[in-house]
């Protein structure tokens, strides 16, 4: 229904560069020069300038890229109106999630969204948050999905389900009284697994121990890992411990490989959000939207421990 050229406009504008723009159309490099020159001779103004090997955007090109960007969102929301009108949902949804979302919490949830919505072609994209923020502002994605809340003004965040972070144990080794929560002097002595500097969780967890006043310094790090099925790993083969998401750790919970080693005082649960920019309003997107805080499941050490 739309221009062409207007697309490969588009994807040259986000990408910067006509060669990755070729690889995302599946057309040739020669094709995407064609297209940008026919329609700056229509427009009679430069949309593009070179600078060297690579391209920069020139004003004319940025009134270009604002419309473009209205009129991809009015496409796709006609798109989901006239399939609404037939009784449909389709149209293309493009998501990025945080890392922890991306890798244990929303899976299962798209699987269940495509046996709901087949005629809908979702694809995912994970990436830390300020990547996922980026990612909304290039309009590569529509909706994003991150662990905690940051503060940009530009955006939107819809709260829709906790992950909440426990320590977490081998169930083949003992680490105090199973009877009892452990008390900070007794976490000291538990060699512990930990995110790697730097990393969001482990900013969090810190945080949350100040609490219990303690410090990194106090307690037996045995190692710090760059990744979450790193850390799993490990567990699986030393009477180590780490704080990790109920997400993360749910079907090593539900098959007894893994124990909740309640904290006393410890209580550390983080907000899943969606993001998407202020005034926004892709249907699509809001439909999944409204299916995730239907279907979003939240485990926590209140059920776990129940099911022990």
């Amino acid at each position: 229904m739309l221009d062409f050229r207007l697309k490969v406009f588009y994807t040259v504008a986000r990408r910067l560069s006509f060669t990755k723009a070729a690889e995302e159309l599946f057309i040739s490099q020669p094709a995407v020069t064609k297209h940008i020159h026919e329609l700056e001779q229509q427009l009679g103004m430069a949309l593009f300038e070179r600078i060297g090997n690579k391209i920069k955007i020139t004003r004319a090109g940025q009134v270009m890229l604002k419309h473009a960007d209205d009129i991809f969102t009015s496409y796709r929301n006609l798109e989901y109106e006239i399939n609404q009108l037939k009784h449909e949902q389709g149209g293309l949804l493009s998501l990025g999630a945080s890392t922890t979302i991306a890798q244990y919490f929303i899976p299962p949830l798209l699987a269940q969204f495509n046996q709901r919505y087949p005629e809908v072609t979702a694809s995912l994209i994970s990436g830390n948050t300020e990547q996922v923020e980026q990612a909304l502002f290039d309009k590569t994605i529509q909706l994003g999905l991150i662990e905690g809340r940051s503060k940009n003004p530009v955006l939107k965040y819809v709260e829709f389900a906790k992950d909440e972070i426990a320590l977490i144990g081998n169930v083949k080794y003992n680490y105090g009284d199973p009877d009892a929560p452990l008390t900070a002097a007794e976490l000291k002595s538990i060699p512990l697994l930990m995110r790697e500097q730097g990393s969001g969780t482990l900013e969090v967890i810190t945080d949350e121990l100040k609490r219990l006043k303690l410090k990194l310094t106090d307690l037996q790090i045995a190692m710090y890992m760059g990744s979450t099925e790193s850390i799993k790993s490990y567990l699986h083969h030393a009477p180590c411990a780490a704080f990790l998401s109920l997400h993360a750790v749910k079907r090593e919970l539900e098959a007894g490989e893994f124990k909740i080693l309640p904290v006393k005082n410890f209580k550390l649960v983080r907000k899943f959000h969606f993001i998407y920019l202020q005034g926004q309003q892709d249907k699509l997107a809001q439909l999944f939207m409204r299916f995730a805080r239907q279907h979003a499941g939240t485990p926590s050490t209140d059920t776990e421990n129940k099911n022990a």
